[in-house]
């Protein structure tokens, strides 16, 4: 699937901000915990979403760790577990999984289980952080989580009123031709979430767990929404275009494009619509083969401390797992901990239902539910 978080330019006050050795990457509590894992073996290959793999953080990583990061981009989901299944495997050493592409790299058996001992940050992630459903499979770690965002609803307060307060407003007719959403399969999770709350009698526990009648029922739905909608966007710069020029809005969205719209000043809100939200988490996972794996290790180390995972927060407008993290992602820019909901209590994190790949098998002893070829396949009809 395509990646629909794209990667953007700085900003230029963040830039400036991490321009000096003091942004965290080089700390003497970083070196220690690389050390712990064994010596390196010199090389790192690693397939990751564009920008996961900055200079700023990955040189002085280089530098102290005495492994060479050898990067490969990657523009879906789908390139991701490709590409870690070429040549037999043990191409790649780790891959920055979403949660529509981890389920399938765990079950393929393309990725091993990791010792999240051997993690010093582990223990300062918030707690729905360290054994996501997207990553952890019967008690097993298949990786650690990095970095993560809320679906939101994101309107134009000056042209959307009264504010909305539920999903509903993007399936009603009185914002047709104004309405805008993510051109993603995974995104039928959103609108199943929303028939959750709203038709109990389906009997939806899970958004991306759903069976024929469920899935039936909320593709009927997205149907009836496409009438509606202005554009299926692929790249957020997409959207913040639809809302600058006025062709969209009202719309699905994600903190970062409501930030540079607000800093665009464009009037636009967003909020968490009373039927709760859907979100996404990407998480470094580590070859079943991989061929340097004292190296995966002392990334995971470097990675998962919060003055790194503030640093890639605030470059890509991302949440960071960390909770420690907070109060360097302020140091860095003004007000990003709260504008990026780095601050929020458990309970906000638990309530989020964070994408996942779609299986056959519901967990429930049947194998009844629509898996992720179909979720792709009922997609496309839908925006066609």
């Amino acid at each position: 699937m395509t990646k629909v978080r794209a990667r953007h330019a700085l900003v230029l006050a963040v830039a400036a901000a991490l321009a000096v050795p003091a942004a965290g990457a080089g700390s003497s509590s970083h070196r220690s915990s690389a050390a712990k894992v064994g010596a390196g073996e010199g090389k790192l290959t690693m397939i990751a979403w564009e920008g996961y793999l900055d200079p700023k953080w990955v040189k002085p990583f280089e530098q102290q760790s005495k492994c060479k990061v050898e990067a490969k981009y990657a523009g879906s989901s789908d390139e991701m577990v490709t590409l870690m299944r070429s040549g037999g495997g043990g191409q790649y050493d780790m891959v920055s999984a979403s949660g529509d592409a981890s389920l399938r790299l765990i079950y393929g058996g393309d990725v091993a289980a990791v010792d999240v001992n051997r993690v010093p940050g582990w223990k300062q992630f918030f707690k729905g952080f360290q054994n996501p459903p997207n990553n952890t499979v019967k008690g097993k770690h298949y990786g650690i989580s990095l970095q993560w965002g809320p679906n939101t609803l994101m309107y134009n307060a000056a042209k959307v009123k009264p504010a909305p307060t539920s999903w509903s407003a993007l399936y009603d007719p009185k914002f047709k031709g104004k309405i805008t959403v993510p051109n993603n399969p995974i995104q039928i999770a959103d609108a199943a979430l929303y028939l959750s709350k709203t038709r109990p009698s389906l009997g939806i526990k899970d958004p991306y767990e759903l069976n024929k009648a469920q899935f039936a029922a909320t593709i009927a739905l997205l149907k009836k929404q496409r009438p509606l909608v202005k554009k299926y966007w692929g790249l957020s710069s997409d959207e913040i275009s639809l809302f600058k020029n006025g062709d969209a809005t009202i719309g699905a969205s994600w903190p970062y494009t409501t930030g540079q719209l607000q800093a665009a000043k464009v009037p636009v809100k967003e909020i968490i619509p009373k039927e709760g939200v859907t979100g996404w988490l990407d998480t470094w996972m580590l070859s079943a083969k991989a061929k340097h794996p004292n190296c995966a290790y002392a990334w995971y180390s470097y990675i998962s401390s919060p003055k790194v995972q503030a640093l890639q927060a605030v470059t890509w407008g991302e949440t960071p797992v960390n909770k420690q993290a907070c109060g360097f992602m302020n140091k860095l820019v003004k007000g990003s901990c709260a504008q990026y909901h780095a601050n929020e209590p458990e309970s906000y994190y638990a309530s989020i239902k964070f994408w996942k790949t779609p299986l056959a098998d519901c967990g429930n002893g049947k194998k009844d539910c629509m898996d992720y070829s179909q979720w792709v396949k009922s997609w496309n009809e839908v925006i066609s």
